[in-house]
């Protein structure tokens, strides 16, 4: 899928470049010569198909590369992310380890649940995640 994919992306960069080539073949046919063209007032035009049909290499030129470019795997070259790594390691551990603290603290058996307030003095919003209590 891949394959095809790529192969319409030239075809589809050729495509302008082809058109450009023709119209330039064919009015140096109707001139006959590069001369006979200017002389009948064809120059400009020649001209300005040749600039369009080199801005379409472009593309096609960008396409080649990155086609032909070897794709770069997750871990090579750049920075080093093994110090990135530890430290997002360390940090979830830390996380799970204050979790598994709050869950363990015994809650004392008689004591009534207070829901934290708002700046505003209303009740604190219900959360949306997680198990509905009471």
């Amino acid at each position: 899928m891949r394959t095809l994919k790529l192969g319409f992306s030239i075809v589809s960069a050729l495509v302008p470049i082809i058109y450009c080539a023709s119209l330039l073949y064919y009015f140096l046919d109707v001139g006959g010569s590069v001369e006979g063209a200017e002389t009948i007032g064809l120059g400009p035009t020649m001209v300005g198909l040749g600039v369009i049909g080199l801005l379409f290499f472009i593309p096609l030129i960008i396409k080649l590369v990155r086609i032909f470019a070897k794709p770069r795997l997750p871990g090579a070259g750049g920075p080093d992310t093994s110090a990135r790594d530890d430290e997002t390691a360390a940090e979830a551990e830390a996380a799970i380890a204050r979790y598994k603290a709050r869950q363990s603290a015994p809650a004392a058996p008689n004591a009534p649940i207070v829901s934290p307030a708002r700046a505003s003095g209303g009740p604190a919003k219900r959360p949306g995640f997680g198990r509905r209590v009471g």
